[in-house]
């Protein structure tokens, strides 16, 4: 694995003016060998395989001190940790939990704590929680993120290595993540992006290793890389949804392959339609069949599991809910009678439809008018105006006749002693959807009787099943409109209380139109209805359990876009103009404010601006005619930093497009692959190359073309006869400056020591919302 592998990432193609054919180069170290012999000139070494030994070494040992030092503290809960400690901890209780991520990385929490013989007691209810006071081995659980961000660091180095890249631009890589505070705070913590990153920057660094192999295909190690890639594709979408970004980079690079692959002219000749289709299949496997499969495996441990009620129930159907043990619809879901006292609760808002005496206003503020009916509102909290007898249409049924799917009901508001109606009158805050109100039992049973009728149209529900509290879930339909009744969480003005609108929405389709009858107050504790025999836990297919989840995992993240303090936009990253606040200690004035190295951020920020700019002036100066790069450099250029420069771009840009909430935490992923290419840029601009042109002049005196020098020449005789001086100056140059940027902020990543007023605001570069700033 030294600077003497072939070049990797994408395949070189020559982009430059010429149009004339290269050879093809296997014959490469033959030829060299040949010209150094003959000219007499031997090419200075630009790192022996040893060297790039010594520094991994030694930059892994840095990455495991710099992440490891000082990690017990604090010794409380820190940000999210109460989030995925407690995560973890269910899944050691068994108990189901549900979160908008997959499981992957909590599995691995849970993993953890299994090895140090935790029993998940502490549920990390508040941040502050004392893990000492506790018992909580919260140093075990924080060095797992830990160990994957110190080994992240070995795999950008090792990315630059496989890459055949030089000795700075592999230092200059792996020391920017090394010394950056945002990733050093993000994997001290018991936080998942330690293994996202992890799992991002192994995917490629597997891919790399893939690619190489190009020559050798269907060989065993070829398939064994291929496999890997897939893995830790898998991982990464394991962990966040963001993991889909490494499958985009990883599969416009294998589009690039496949579609090099149809060329005729290639080095070799194009390959057969058999013989390409056998290829396109072997990276289908291995990159999305097998990835799913991986992806697939992890939600059946997370169900294995997870076997006992717990407070993820309620984001499930009532179907999935009846395979948990000890699972409240068990125990007391009751059939509901004609002529029963219910409390309706809407499933996604948690409030109960209620009404009170008071009426709607003549006119509402946009000059709407009203019925002046009374208020049909949601309010959070159980009350006597919240009960409402379910009737049947014609008033003569018997007592004990149960109510049952797709029944035509009335409800009746014993409080005021009148019956629920929806009308096409517009409701309060959405003219396109109908008002609900209340009417007299006499016109309820009169000229209104139409507008009073009410479909019980269970979820999922089958013909005659009886309608039963809690675990029948249902959409309340107006019969003779076909409106769901449907509330939302936008107060009401103060003629409403500021309670909750309900109203009857036109779309039945969505989940938010569901309700549950979650009580019979008309029924005493020690009624024989509320007697259960102990039933049976159900069981349902693995695939529909999973399908559940997704759907309910996908709609509550698509839901996060609720304002947050701390919250940035995508454009802010680069330039890291703000952080988040993950802990503070007033008695010490110590704080941990998640926040990069912004010496290392803004360099690496520039050198993609660079990298840009270089492009486009190679293809300016190509459509003028102006051929100023040999061909390895520009292909070197375009195919492994432009690789590169893939993976931030697809790892940055779809954030534009998102309406969820966005941290700084998500551009960390993009500022990995950012240090990637300032690595590539900076052995591009300052490596010299007098001593290669020495060598090819030699070559044309003793009868060699100077050509065979720079075409033939592989990535182990790259530097061959290259000046790296000016290299070693801008990795010493780039990596003194981050050292002092994570010096600098160093107390506010470790959280010690504490800060004064005047240390504090020395620190306010830009919009850094510290604490203890007066």
């Amino acid at each position: 694995m030294a600077a003497s592998t072939p070049q990797g990432t994408l395949r070189q193609r020559n982009v430059g003016a010429s149009s004339k054919k290269n050879k093809d180069a296997a014959s490469s170290d033959t030829e060299l060998d040949k010209l150094i012999k003959s000219t007499g000139v031997k090419p200075p070494a630009a790192g022996s395989e040893t060297e790039y030994k010594i520094v991994f070494v030694f930059i892994t040992a840095m990455a495991f001190l710099t992440r490891f030092w000082g990690i017990s503290h604090p010794n409380e809960v820190v940000f999210d940790e109460v989030h995925f400690g407690k995560f973890a901890s269910y899944y050691l209780q068994k108990t189901y939990f549900f979160d908008v991520h997959p499981p992957f990385g909590k599995l691995l929490f849970a993993f953890m704590g299994w090895l140090v013989g935790y029993d998940g007691h502490f549920h990390f209810d508040n941040i502050g929680d004392s893990y000492i006071a506790n018992k909580v081995p919260y140093v075990a659980f924080r060095s797992l993120p830990a160990i994957l961000g110190a080994l992240t660091v070995s795999v950008v180095y090792m990315i630059m290595w496989e890459s055949g890249y030089s000795l700075p631009a592999c230092i200059v890589a792996a020391g920017l993540v090394l010394l950056d505070n945002a990733h050093i705070g993000q994997t001290r913590l018991i936080l998942l992006d330690a293994t996202l990153v992890f799992a991002m920057a192994c995917s490629l660094l597997f891919y790399i290793k893939f690619y190489k192999l190009r020559h050798e295909p269907f060989s065993r190690k070829w398939w064994k890389w291929l496999i890997l890639t897939g893995f830790a594709l898998s991982c990464d979408i394991s962990t966040k949804y963001v993991g889909l970004f490494a499958f985009i980079t990883i599969g416009s690079a294998v589009v690039i392959d496949l579609w090099d692959l149809l060329d005729i002219k290639r080095p070799g000749g194009a390959l057969s339609l058999p013989e390409f289709s056998k290829h396109f299949a072997a990276r289908a496997f291995g990159l999305i069949i097998l990835p799913f499969i991986f992806y697939l495996f992890w939600f059946q441990v997370h169900f294995s599991i997870l076997t006992r009620s717990g407070p993820g129930d309620d984001f499930m159907t009532p179907e999935f809910q009846e395979t948990l043990s000890d699972n409240i619809m068990l125990a007391n879901s009751i059939t509901i009678d004609y002529y029963d006292t219910i409390t309706l609760k809407h499933k996604e808002t948690k409030t109960y439809l209620h009404s009170h005496p008071d009426k709607y206003p003549l006119r509402y503020d946009d000059g709407r008018v009203s019925s002046q009916g009374q208020q049909v509102t949601g309010y959070p909290f159980n009350d006597t105006n919240n009960y409402w007898q379910i009737l049947p249409v014609v008033d003569d049924q018997k007592l004990g006749v149960h109510v049952k799917n797709h029944d035509l009901v009335r409800l009746r508001h014993l409080v005021t002693d009148t019956i629920l109606l929806s009308h096409d009158v517009a409701s309060p805050y959405y003219p396109t959807n109908q008002e609900f109100t209340t009417v007299s039992i006499a016109d309820a049973f009169g000229d209104r009787a139409a507008d009073t009728l009410f479909e019980v149209r269970i979820e999922n529900g089958k013909a005659n099943q009886e309608f039963k509290t809690i675990s029948s879930h249902f959409k309340f339909i107006h019969n003779p409109s076909k409106v769901a009744m449907w509330t939302h969480t936008t107060p009401l003005p103060e003629w409403g209380h500021k309670q909750q609108e309900i109203n009857g929405n036109k779309a039945i389709a969505p989940s938010s139109n569901v309700w549950l009858v979650e009580d019979i107050p008309s029924l005493p504790a020690d009624h024989k209805r509320r007697e259960k025999e102990e039933k049976k836990v159900k069981t349902l297919p693995f695939l529909q359990k999973w399908f559940e989840l997704q759907r309910s995992m996908f709609w509550h993240n698509n839901q996060l876009t609720s304002s947050h303090p701390y919250a940035s936009l995508p454009f802010q990253w680069p330039f890291l103009l703000r952080g988040v606040s993950f802990w503070t200690q007033n008695d010490t004035r110590q704080q941990i404010y998640f926040l990069g190295n912004p010496i290392g951020w803004w360099i690496a920020s520039s050198v993609l601006a660079i990298y840009a700019g270089i492009i486009l002036a190679d293809q300016f100066s190509l459509r003028r005619g102006i051929d100023a790069l040999d061909h390895r450099s520009r292909s070197r250029l375009y195919n492994s930093t432009g690789f590169f420069f893939l993976a931030w771009a697809t790892h940055y840009f779809p954030f534009f497009v998102m309406g969820r909430q966005l941290f700084l935490h998500h551009y960390l992923p993009s500022h990995l692959a950012s240090t990637l290419v300032t690595g590539a840029l900076v052995e591009f601009i300052f490596t010299g190359d007098s001593s290669e042109q020495e060598v090819a002049h030699h070559g044309a005196k003793s009868g060699k073309k100077a050509a065979v020098a720079k075409r033939h020449m592989t990535a182990r005789d790259r530097f061959a006869g290259q000046s790296m001086l000016g290299s070693w100056i801008a990795a010493i140059v780039i990596l003194t400056l981050a050292f002092a940027g994570w010096y600098f902020f160093l107390p506010l990543t470790y959280g010690y020591p504490g800060l004064s007023v005047d240390q504090v605001l020395r620190r306010k570069w830009l919009g850094y919302d510290l604490h203890f700033a007066k």
